[in-house]
C-alpha cells in the first residue's frame, strides 16, 4: 500500500523497485493490479488453478447424489456397479464416490472398534449353495402401535441369499417350523442349518433338542450351532441383520403387517438388485439355486437296524423301557421313535435318528445323558 501511495503521489516506479528491493515486473504488477482492482488487488491471489482437467464434473456428482437419495444405505462400490450398468457412463473409482459422499454429507464416520482375533470354531467351510442354512432372530424392536416384532431369518451361508425374512409376534417354536416348512417346500433342503444357542433352536434339556430341532434331523439335516457368546460365528447372519435393521426398523412400521411388506421389500432388493462386495460385486439372487433335495410329501419313520428295541416316545416325553419303568427323556422327542441297543458292557445305548441321547442301566432303572 505505501508503494502504491508513494508511485500515486508522484514518485517513479524504477525508484521505488530499487528501494523495495523488488523487480519492475514486480512493481508494475502491483500497481496495474491495484488500478483494476483496488485495495483488494494488493492481497494474495489464491493460486488454485482455473481449470482442473481431472475433476469429476458436476453432472456425474449429481447422477451419484441422486443414486445415494435412492439407496441411502449402500457403499461407494454398490453405486459404482450399479450406475455404470445402468447408465453406461464409465464412473470414477469407488475411493472418488466415497469422496463425493463424504463432502456432501452423507456418508457416517465409522466408529473405530478394536477386532478379536480369529479362532477356528470346527463349523464348516462352504463353497456353494445349500451346504449350510443360517437362522436366528433378529433383536425384537418395538413397531408404531406399541406391540413388539420379532424377524426370524433365513440365509444361504455360501451365496448370503435370504431364504425367508418372517415377521412374528413372539418366538414360537410352532411358527419357526412352519416357516421353515414352507421355505423347504420353496427351496429344498439343506445338508445343515447353523443356529445359536436358544429356543427354538436349541433348549437345556436332552441333547439341546427342540421340536423345531427335531424336525430337522427327521428330515436328514445336521445341525450346526455356534459356542455360546459367540455370535461371530455366525457373521455373515449378523452383518445382514445390521443392514436389514438399518434398512426396514428406522422408524419401525406402525403395525406387523406393514412392517412385513418392508421386510419383503428388503429381501427383493438385497437377493435381486443390491451387489454383494464378498460376492465380487454379484448378487446373491445370481449364485443362488434351489436345493436339489426337495421336501418329501410324508416323513418316513426312523430305522434302526442295528438296534434290538425300537419304541416310541410318549405324548409326555417319556419313554416305557420296561412294564414299571417310565424313563424321562424329553418333551421334544414326544411321539418320535428312538432305538435301544445292548453294549458290551451290559448297558443300553439310546438314539434317536444319529444323535446319541444316553445310556440305560442294565436293570433299565438308571438314565445317564451323554450330553445336555
Amino acid at each position: 500500500m505505501e508503494f502504491v501511495t508513494r508511485h500515486k503521489a508522484g514518485e517513479r516506479i524504477s525508484d521505488l523497485c530499487r528501494e523495495f528491493d523488488i523487480s519492475r515486473k514486480t512493481g508494475h504488477k502491483i500497481w496495474n493490479r491495484y488500478k483494476e482492482v483496488g485495495v483488494e488487488g494488493l492481497f494474495d491471489a489464491s493460486r488454485a488453478p482455473r481449470r482442473i482437467p481431472h475433476k469429476t464434473p458436476s453432472e456425474i456428482v449429481d447422477l451419484v447424489v441422486q443414486e445415494r437419495g435412492k439407496h441411502p444405505t449402500w457403499g461407494p462400490r454398490k453405486l459404482k456397479v450399479m450406475l455404470e450398468k445402468s447408465s453406461g457412463i464409465a464412473l470414477p473409482s469407488s475411493s472418488t464416490i466415497g469422496g463425493i459422499l463424504k463432502n456432501r454429507g452423507l456418508i457416517e464416520p465409522r466408529r473405530i472398534r478394536k477386532r478379536a482375533a480369529p479362532r477356528p470354531t470346527g463349523l464348516r467351510a462352504t463353497t456353494s449353495a445349500n451346504e449350510v442354512w443360517c437362522i436366528d432372530y433378529k433383536g425384537q424392536f418395538r413397531l408404531g402401535n406399541g406391540t413388539y416384532c420379532y424377524p426370524l431369518t433365513l440365509t444361504d451361508h455360501c451365496t448370503r441369499f435370504i431364504l425367508c425374512c418372517e415377521g412374528m409376534a413372539a418366538i414360537s417354536d410352532e411358527a419357526a417350523r412352519d416357516v421353515c416348512l414352507a421355505v423347504f417346500a420353496e427351496h429344498g433342503l439343506p445338508a445343515a442349518i447353523r443356529s445359536d444357542n436358544g429356543p427354538p433352536f436349541a433348549s437345556t434339556g436332552l441333547a439341546t433338542l427342540t421340536r423345531l430341532s427335531v424336525l430337522w434331523l427327521r428330515l436328514g439335516i445336521e445341525l450346526e450351532r455356534i459356542e455360546p457368546g459367540h455370535p461371530e460365528q455366525n457373521g455373515r447372519h449378523e452383518r445382514m441383520h445390521r443392514t436389514l435393521k438399518r434398512d426396514t426398523t428406522r422408524p419401525a412400521a406402525f403395525n406387523l403387517l406393514q412392517q412385513q411388506e418392508r421386510f419383503d421389500g428388503f429381501v427383493e432388493e438385497f437377493n435381486a438388485s443390491r451387489p454383494h462386495e464378498a460376492l465380487d460385486m454379484q448378487r446373491p439372487a445370481d449364485l443362488y439355486r434351489p436345493a436339489p433335495r426337495r421336501l418329501p410329501a410324508r416323513l418316513s419313520e426312523p430305522a434302526y437296524p442295528l438296534h434290538d428295541d425300537v419304541l416310541q416316545v410318549e405324548r409326555n416325553g417319556q419313554l416305557r423301557v420296561g412294564p414299571r419303568h417310565l424313563l424321562h427323556l424329553s418333551i421334544a422327542l414326544a411321539g418320535e421313535l428312538v432305538g435301544i441297543r445292548e453294549e458290551e458292557d451290559g448297558r443300553y445305548l439310546i438314539s434317536f435318528m444319529n444323535l446319541d441321547l444316553g445310556h440305560l442301566s442294565p436293570d433299565r432303572r438308571a438314565f445317564v445323558p451323554i450330553c445336555t
